[in-house]
């Protein structure tokens, strides 16, 4: 007879804080987090075992909203705080809640190198083209001729893409969804949880006060089908209103196609998520409304050995050859030593 304890059963409410929740009205954060208690409360973890770290901004406020354990840590640095963590307590379940000047600008080589390291931890990154907390400046994924408070001309900057980033760092489970698709939203959030490494997922989120409006094309429902393509693994890549247009590769550049006329869905790009080469996930990050669809959904899942698994298989390895040791041995010991 099994004596294994049953899965905690949580619900939404479960996972909500005592906090007033503060965000402009309209704001696409209350989707996000609305969504996250409801992924999360099907998970089967402890609420004890959830953390979420968050750095400055808007949507750094979110560890006050959730009822788990959380820290409301530095601008850009909540990837750092959580690779400590997940190396110390692996047993964890580790959230990342950033934004794209949190995460994009000061922030940037943390996260980078968080994601390259495979630390079992999920980055959600709420991407709004735009600083929201500081009251309307661009962003590093603004785009080219956007006009803020820091840019009255029109912003000259190339914008950054985050997924393609994510990608180039080695990103083992890599994602996009909308933050009014609140299925989609709900289901790529149970995925990253349920990933094993690092789980990087970009939020296009609407920010009502300073940048309203700026992904329409993706989320009204009179032209997202034919301006966003949803992917799905081993499927081609179909999207359009009368599901009529595709992606297939022209030499080695995507185009759009339109079905019939000696073109069939045998001639589109297949989607694979579990490639262990990244280049046709980073192609597809690479298209950008209004040339392309924007693709929406999981763009890779791969594994690969976690940052903390190969750190503690070393710790333990070496308490194997030469015992715990002690720590006032360490500090009365001379100052040099060999490494042989």
């Amino acid at each position: 007879m099994s004596t294994a304890s049953p899965l905690p059963t949580l619900t939404a409410k479960d996972l909500a804080s005592d906090q007033e929740v503060r965000w402009c009205p309209g704001c696409g954060d209350y989707s996000i987090l609305a969504q996250m208690k409801k992924a999360l409360a099907n998970l089967g973890i402890p609420r004890e075992n959830m953390v979420f770290i968050s750095g400055i901004g808007c949507s750094s406020r979110f560890p006050y909203y959730m009822n788990t354990y959380g820290f409301h840590s530095i601008h850009g640095r909540a990837p750092t705080l959580a690779t400590g963590l997940k190396a110390f307590r692996p047993d964890l379940s580790v959230w990342v809640i950033t934004g794209d000047g949190d995460g994009l600008s000061i922030g940037g080589n943390h996260l980078i190198h968080a994601i390259r390291r495979n630390v079992d931890m999920k980055i959600i990154l709420f991407n709004n083209e735009i600083y929201g907390l500081t009251k309307g400046q661009y962003s590093p994924t603004s785009r080219q001729g956007t006009r803020t408070k820091s840019s009255p001309f029109g912003s000259i900057d190339n914008p950054l893409r985050p997924l393609s980033l994510a990608i180039g760092a080695e990103a083992t489970f890599v994602a996009r969804t909308l933050d009014v698709d609140i299925q989609h939203l709900t289901m790529v959030l149970k995925r990253a949880a349920d990933h094993k490494g690092t789980a990087f997922v970009e939020v296009y989120q609407n920010c009502k006060i300073f940048n309203d409006g700026v992904f329409e094309y993706a989320t009204d429902k009179s032209v997202k089908a034919d301006n966003t393509l949803f992917l799905e693994h081993g499927k081609p890549l179909i999207f359009g209103k009368d599901r009529n247009k595709g992606i297939r590769l022209h030499g080695l550049d995507p185009e759009v196609v339109t079905l019939g006329n000696g073109i069939a869905a045998d001639d589109l790009l297949i989607h694979d998520e579990k490639a262990e080469e990244p280049s046709l996930a980073y192609l597809l990050s690479r298209m950008v409304f209004p040339r392309f669809p924007e693709c929406v959904g999981v763009y890779r899942c791969v594994e690969r050995p976690t940052y903390e698994e190969l750190l503690n298989g070393q710790i333990e390895e070496a308490v194997k050859r030469k015992g715990k040791g002690k720590l006032e041995e360490l500090f009365a010991s001379e100052d040099t030593w060999v490494v042989k």
